[in-house]
């Protein structure tokens, strides 16, 4: 089994949300099984600015799920996916 690269962009409630404060908090929730690589702003749009969290994974049942979810359910996160996926060598 191999390592699995991935990127979950995280979009933030509002534009009022303290990316700091959300970078520490993701930081603080990343499981055990999961690497994070690093957190990088996007901006989008009218002053709306996305985190791009790159985390590394085992290739294997259960995969990104328990970071998704982590994410997911913290305060001032409106939504987190995957963009990107990649295996590496």
């Amino acid at each position: 089994m191999g390592e699995v690269v991935n990127t979950l962009k995280v979009m933030p409630e509002s534009v009022d949300v303290d990316l700091e404060a959300l970078k520490a908090s993701i930081t603080d929730v990343i499981p055990e099984d999961a690497e994070l690589h690093e957190i990088t702003e996007e901006p989008v749009a009218f002053g709306l600015v996305a985190l791009n969290v790159v985390f590394i994974v085992e290739d294997g049942e259960g995969g990104t799920g328990p970071t998704e979810d982590a994410i997911n359910n913290l305060a001032d996160v409106a939504s987190a996916e995957i963009v990107d996926t990649r295996r590496l060598m």
